[in-house]
């Protein structure tokens, strides 16, 4: 069963549970690029293949709003939007601990292990580093242990928020790889908000869908449930 926020002829923009790929890999699990094929392949009766357009990625433990595009032309455009930055993405995160400052702009530089799909901090000069931009905001405090922010993306790197986060010793809450479990079942970081210009009719469209604030950590959080009633 597919989450669908909105769909059309170009594009369809839905919830992507968590801990399922975006694309397949080498688990060979269920993965979102598939799993929409199979959508509009059976709501619409399509025969052969069905193309839809991977446009950007959500890591696997992260849920939250994608768009995939339903033509190439659409794939097109928006990726172009990803590269001229009108392609807006806004999560949140629990992080364990609070940040020094409740608000603040993150430039770092990053470089993947491939081998052990890790991501790690380095300097500029090194090869294959990649930089890495994001503004954060505390939203809420809770018990001066757990503090909930809004984090907007500015450049798309494998694993950045993670990785950011836990350099500034403030890991999200779940996440085994750059912090601590802290007994999560799941990685606290939900792609939340998603803004960008349709390929076709030009018109900005902003998509909203809430993580799971029945949960432990969100439910933690008074602001998450103001929200999501307004």
């Amino acid at each position: 069963m597919v989450d669908v926020l909105y769909e059309d002829n170009h594009i369809l923009v839905c919830v992507k549970p968590q801990n399922i790929p975006s694309q397949q890999d080498s688990s060979n699990d269920l993965d979102m690029l598939n799993i929409i094929k199979k959508y509009i392949k059976e709501k619409y009766h399509k025969q052969g293949n069905v193309y839809v357009g991977l446009v950007h990625r959500l890591d696997r433990p992260t849920g939250g709003v994608m768009v995939f595009a339903k033509t190439s032309k659409s794939a097109k455009r928006l990726s172009e939007q990803i590269k001229t930055k009108d392609f807006e993405k806004n999560y949140y995160a629990v992080l364990c601990g609070v940040p020094t400052n409740t608000s603040s702009t993150l430039v770092h530089y990053l470089k993947k292990d491939e081998k052990q799909n890790k991501v790690y901090v380095t300097k500029k000069q090194d090869a294959n580093s990649k930089r890495a931009e994001l503004d954060y905001e505390v939203k809420e405090i809770y018990h001066n242990k757990l503090s909930l922010v809004d984090v907007k993306l500015k450049t798309g790197r494998s694993h950045q928020i993670r990785v950011q986060m836990s350099s500034i010793k403030t890991p999200i809450f779940g996440d085994s790889k750059y912090g601590t479990n802290l007994d999560g079942d799941n990685l606290a970081l939900w792609a939340y908000k998603l803004s960008f210009v349709h390929p076709t009719t030009k018109q900005r469209l902003n998509f909203v869908a809430f993580p799971p604030i029945s949960n432990l950590p969100w439910k933690y959080f008074e602001t998450l449930k103001i929200n999501k009633g307004n």
